[in-house]
């Protein structure tokens, strides 16, 4: 499959800002760097995002939603460069299976990979695939 280079989608100024605090968070934390030429280049897209509800209870004493507090996610659309990528499968374990190692522990350990994409090296010369653009530039994870 032939390397394939999107534009720029068109973001409002709000979402731009959305956008510009993660670009400077992620450069900050050395996760992305500016790239100027790449032969794959995908769009930046900006999708809301629920973080949580604010609840009450009733006089019933149940639990009742009162609004959802919305934010955004940045995400990059790499639909092309999917396509063009050998699939690896991996076997999941079966939940009942392991809820049944688990039962009669004294201690569970819960962990929560902040970040999961993150945690996976990208090989030198890949880190070119995974350009994006958006509205301050070109950069790659």
């Amino acid at each position: 499959m032939r390397p394939v280079r999107q534009p720029q989608r068109r973001l409002t100024p709000n979402l731009e800002a959305v956008v510009r605090a993660e670009i400077v968070k992620l450069m900050d934390a050395g996760i992305i760097f500016a790239i100027f030429y790449s032969e794959w280049v995908s769009p930046t897209q900006v999708v809301p995002k629920k973080d949580g509800m604010t609840v009450v209870h009733n006089g019933k004493n149940e639990l009742i939603p009162m609004r959802m507090v919305t934010g955004y996610h940045v995400c990059i659309d790499y639909r092309h460069l999917n396509d063009a990528t050998r699939k690896d499968h991996f076997p999941l374990p079966f939940i009942d299976q392991m809820l049944e190692r688990l039962a009669g522990h004294e201690f569970y350990c819960f962990l929560d990979g902040m970040s999961g994409y993150f945690q996976i090296p990208i090989a030198l010369e890949d880190h070119a695939k995974t350009t994006f653009t958006c509205p301050f530039g070109k950069f790659a994870y």
